[in-house]
């Protein structure tokens, strides 16, 4: 088979802000593969629960009202004239609605939800059905598509991660504070390691991926490396 079409999956999963969703898209685009946003997808379900008053003080969720709304959730994703993808909620573009500090607060909560994830890990499987696709997250390596050909796992200290989701805010025109984001970053961390529906963990054949001091040109170098090796197999 000509590696030219021998398409796969790519796993990228990772900890939150350690950058996974930025090599993904670049990778995508350079290997002219569909990319999917998981954490996107996680996000937009919040958004949803947060309008429709799921989600009460101190991040306490209603459950089972949504469990109840979940078939009333329809995310996609539309690619823009700038080349960006936007993350679509019923149709309604809510791209920098789901990147607000206030709802990533929320987002660990309702993520480890069961009946959350079961219903968007079918919605990603039903994505890559026809391969040729990059998808990062957290569980895509273990839950999601365990079979999956490259599976590469992100990680960078908290303190490198809360500071590049500043800059990212900050260039979004969103005032933040380095120990809220800090403080937020950690709290993730900890509710992502430990919930009991596909927990975030790296997968064994997972290849470990510290991008701490890597420059953006550096990684893609390495991804596409990676990616090079593994349909030349």
């Amino acid at each position: 088979m000509d590696t030219n079409d021998k398409k796969i999956i790519i796993a990228i999963d990772g900890y939150s802000s350690s950058g996974k969703s930025t090599m993904a898209k670049s990778l995508a685009k350079a290997i002219g593969y569909k990319y999917v946003d998981t954490g996107a997808m996680y996000r937009a379900v919040t958004l949803y629960a947060m309008r429709h008053g799921m989600i009460g003080a101190n991040h306490t969720v209603n459950i089972p009202a949504i469990e109840e709304a979940l078939h009333k959730i329809d995310i996609t994703f539309t690619l823009m004239p700038d080349g960006t993808q936007h993350t679509l909620l019923n149709g309604e573009d809510v791209e920098n609605l789901i990147r607000q500090l206030d709802l990533s607060e929320n987002v660990s909560p309702v993520s480890a939800i069961p009946a959350v994830r079961q219903n968007l890990v079918r919605k990603q499987q039903d994505f890559g059905k026809e391969r040729g696709i990059v998808m990062d997250g957290r569980d895509i390596g273990t839950t999601v598509f365990p079979d999956a050909e490259l599976k590469i796992f992100v990680n960078a200290p908290a303190a490198t991660r809360a500071m590049r989701r500043v800059k990212e805010l900050q260039e979004k025109g969103v005032p933040v504070s380095y120990d809220k984001v800090l403080a937020n970053v950690v709290s993730r961390d900890r509710q992502d390691e430990t919930r009991a529906e596909s927990p975030l963990r790296r997968a064994e054949d997972a290849v470990d991926l510290d991008n701490s001091n890597l420059t953006l040109k550096e990684q893609d170098a390495i991804l596409i490396k990676l990616y090079n090796d593994r349909i030349s197999c």
